[in-house]
């Protein structure tokens, strides 16, 4: 698989131009095209000239108790996902992608990856709400929730641009978020592969080997 190879420095001027709108009713999501890889089913990975430095994150898991993010995932394979149970297709889809993706790993990588989906809407993402729609998808996932300011913070120092959600004229519900899913390695603890809206079950199945090991896919 041929992978894209973008720096650091370009995805954190282009994060604003990453985001895509969810709303709360059926449609289509609607926004700006993609930079992060993913459209081309040969494609689908971005690795990093220049990796992300994972951020200082503590929020609130799914059980209530605060959760580190350096710590808990330090010397591990990890993808982290910025989204909302809210929204009606990008997020379930990316994390419904990956839940199938991982089925396909020997049990132990699958015990060893760790993924962490961080809401972008804490208002109604609630521990007790996101803990119900992750278990669904996987019950092995990690769901944070909490400041919306220490969130947004966070996702812009991995070049992830998110915006509050907003109730629209007819009633809906949309936030505004990238898309991009940043693969961690446990090697370095460094994000040095990303993902696109795009990215596909078998795009993922085929990667997540590598990833595990802290290769580039």
């Amino acid at each position: 698989m041929r992978t894209t190879r973008v720096t650091v420095a370009a995805l954190l001027a282009a994060a604003v131009l990453t985001l895509t709108a969810c709303g709360t009713d059926p449609a289509p999501s609607s926004g700006v095209t993609q930079i992060a890889g993913g459209q081309d089913k040969t494609k689908a990975a971005t690795v990093l000239d220049r990796p992300f430095t994972k951020p200082e994150l503590v929020l609130t898991d799914t059980t209530g108790k605060p959760w580190n993010l350096r710590e808990q995932t330090k010397g591990r394979p990890t993808l982290i996902y910025f989204g909302y149970t809210n929204c009606p297709d990008v997020c379930p889809l990316t994390m419904s992608n990956i839940a199938v993706a991982k089925k396909a790993l020997p049990a132990a990588d699958r015990d060893n990856l760790q993924v962490v989906f961080v809401t972008t809407d804490p208002e109604r993402d609630t521990p007790e709400s996101l803990g119900a729609w992750l278990k669904a998808q996987d019950p092995a996932f990690v769901g944070l929730t909490g400041d919306f300011a220490t969130i947004q913070a966070a996702a812009r120092a991995l070049g992830i641009g998110i915006d509050p959600a907003k109730k629209e004229a007819d009633g809906s519900v949309v936030s505004m978020h990238g898309a991009q899913v940043i693969a961690f390695s446990p090697k370095t603890d460094e994000g040095y592969v990303l993902y696109g809206e795009g990215t596909t079950v078998d795009n993922y199945t085929k990667d997540l080997p590598k990833l595990i090991k802290g290769e580039n896919p």
